[in-house]
C-alpha cells in the first residue's frame, strides 16, 4: 500500500471485482421504502420478498427455551439439526439424505457464496434469476452465464437449452442454479421437466445447486427436488427464511451427496476462517423446525392457501388491465411484463423497467424491482413484485375453520396489496 504524497493517508485501492459493487437491489429497496414511510410517505412495500407470515409457535418456544445457549457450535452444524434436516429432506422427498451431508451456516446467501469461493466452475442462471447470484460470482472474478427465458415458456430452463449451452464447451466445469419455486416469477418445474434437465446435467457432468428454498411454500403442497433424479450432482439449498417466516434468524441448510463430500470439506473450513459456526440458540430452535408436526403442518397450509388465492386474484387484476402476468405455482412473487402497454408508457416517457418502478414509486406508493436486477435486458418492461405487505399472523387467524377466500377476505385481510395491486392497474390506465 503506498501513500498519499498530499495528506500521508493511504492510498487504498478497492478490489476491481468490488470496485463499482452496488449494495442488493432487494436491501436497497426495502431501505428505500422504510426511508420515504418515515418522511411520511404511504408506500407499499412490494419490493423486498419477506415471509409475511410469523414464526411458527413450537419454532418460537424452541427459541425461547433455548435463548440460554451461548458455545460456539461445531462449524458444520448442530448435530441434532443437522440430523432433522436430513430427515426432513427424506421424509418430504424421499431422497437419500444424512446428517454428515448436511452443512449449516449463517442464511443460504452466504453458504451459496462459500459455494463459489470453493468451486471452481462457471456459474449459469437462468434469466430471469435472484438478484445475489451474478453479483457473488462477480466478487469472486468467477465468469456468469446467462440462460434466457421467456413467458411462453413460463420463464423457465429447458432440458435441450441447457444441452446446446453445454455443447459449445463440453469439457468445462460449471454450476447451474436452479431456483424453483421461482424468485422472481413464482412458476415452478415438473417431474418430468426436472428429470430431463437431470439427465443432461449428468451427462455433461454439471454440478446442481437446486435452491429449494420455496419448496415447502408450492401452493398445492406438490414440490417435487431434482436430486430425486440426479442424487449424485445435487446441492439442495434450504433454509427458514421463506417457509419459515424467519428470514431475520439467518439460518441456511445445504444437503450434499456422497460423492461431493470434498466440496462440503472445503466449504467447511472456509467457514472455520470467516464466521465460525451459526447463532446457537437459532439452531437448537430450527430442530423444531425441521422436525415438523400437526402445528407447522397445519401453519404451512394455511399459509399456502393465502398465498394462493392472493397471487391469483393479483394476476386476473392485472391482466384486466393489459399487464402480461403468469399464474404463481409457489412462493409470493408475480414477475409482469407491460410490453403490452409499451406505446402508452412511451407517451409518458418511460422506456425500460428502471424508469417503470421509480415511476411506479413516486405515482402510486408501489415499491418494486425492474427486470433488469434479475437479469433480463434494460429496455424490457418487466418488474417483479413480493405481494407480502400484510399482517401473516392476522391472515392465517382469518382463513382458520376452511374459510373462503374471496376478495372479500383478501380485502379485509390483506389490504395493502389489494390496494397496491389496484393503484398499479389504475396508473396503466
Amino acid at each position: 500500500m503506498r501513500l498519499s504524497s498530499e495528506s500521508g493517508a493511504p492510498d487504498v485501492h478497492l478490489n476491481l471485482n468490488v470496485r463499482g459493487l452496488k449494495p442488493s437491489a432487494t436491501v436497497a429497496i426495502n431501505e428505500r421504502s422504510d426511508e420515504l414511510r418515515r418522511a411520511g410517505r404511504e408506500i407499499f412495500k412490494l419490493g423486498l420478498g419477506q415471509s409475511p407470515f410469523p414464526v411458527p409457535h413450537p419454532v418460537v418456544r424452541a427459541l425461547q427455551s433455548h435463548a440460554h445457549e451461548k458455545d460456539y457450535l461445531p462449524a458444520r452444524g448442530l448435530r441434532s439439526l443437522r440430523e432433522a434436516v436430513a430427515g426432513y429432506h427424506r421424509r418430504e422427498q424421499g431422497i437419500e439424505a444424512e446428517a454428515d451431508g448436511v452443512l449449516i451456516g449463517p442464511g443460504s446467501k452466504e453458504l451459496m457464496f462459500l459455494l463459489q469461493l470453493a468451486h471452481y466452475g462457471d456459474l449459469v442462471i437462468p434469466s430471469p434469476s435472484w438478484v445475489s447470484y451474478a453479483p457473488q460470482a462477480h466478487i469472486l472474478g468467477r465468469q456468469v452465464h446467462w440462460l434466457t427465458t421467456n413467458a411462453k415458456g413460463r420463464w423457465k430452463v429447458g432440458a435441450d437449452q441447457l444441452d446446446a449451452f453445454c455443447c459449445e464447451d463440453p469439457d468445462r466445469p460449471r454450476i447451474l442454479i436452479l431456483n424453483y419455486p421461482s424468485n422472481p416469477t413464482g412458476a415452478t418445474y415438473t417431474a418430468d421437466e426436472l428429470r430431463g434437465i437431470a439427465q443432461v446435467a449428468r451427462r455433461h457432468k454439471v454440478l446442481l445447486l437446486s435452491d429449494e428454498i420455496y419448496g415447502a411454500t408450492h401452493h398445492a403442497g406438490r414440490h417435487v427436488s431434482v436430486a430425486r433424479f440426479y442424487p449424485e450432482g445435487t446441492i439442495v439449498s434450504s433454509g427458514l427464511s421463506k417457509w419459515c417466516g424467519a428470514g431475520g434468524w439467518r439460518l441456511g441448510t445445504f444437503l450434499f451427496p456422497r460423492r461431493l463430500d470434498w466440496l462440503q470439506d472445503a466449504m467447511a473450513a472456509v467457514a472455520t476462517e470467516t464466521y465460525t459456526s451459526t447463532s446457537a440458540p437459532i439452531q437448537h430452535a430450527a430442530v423444531s423446525a425441521f422436525t415438523g408436526g400437526p402445528e407447522i403442518e397445519a401453519y404451512l397450509a394455511g399459509s399456502r392457501r393465502v398465498l394462493a388465492a392472493l397471487g391469483n386474484w393479483s394476476v386476473a387484476k392485472m391482466r384486466e388491465a393489459g399487464i402480461a402476468v403468469q399464474e404463481p405455482e409457489g412462493g409470493f412473487y408475480l414477475f409482469p411484463d407491460f410490453t403490452p402497454l409499451e406505446d402508452r408508457l412511451r407517451g409518458r416517457g418511460i422506456q425500460g423497467s428502471r424508469p417503470l418502478c421509480e415511476r411506479l414509486l413516486q405515482e402510486t406508493g408501489v415499491a418494486t424491482l425492474p427486470g433488469v436486477d434479475f437479469g433480463r435486458p434494460r429496455q424490457e418492461l418487466t418488474l417483479r413484485l413480493a405481494y407480502v405487505d400484510f399482517d401473516g399472523g392476522a391472515a392465517l387467524a382469518g382463513a382458520e375453520g376452511g374459510a373462503a377466500l374471496d376478495e372479500r377476505w383478501l380485502r379485509a385481510h390483506c389490504g395493502r396489496v389489494v390496494t397496491a395491486i389496484e393503484r398499479i392497474c389504475d396508473w396503466v390506465r
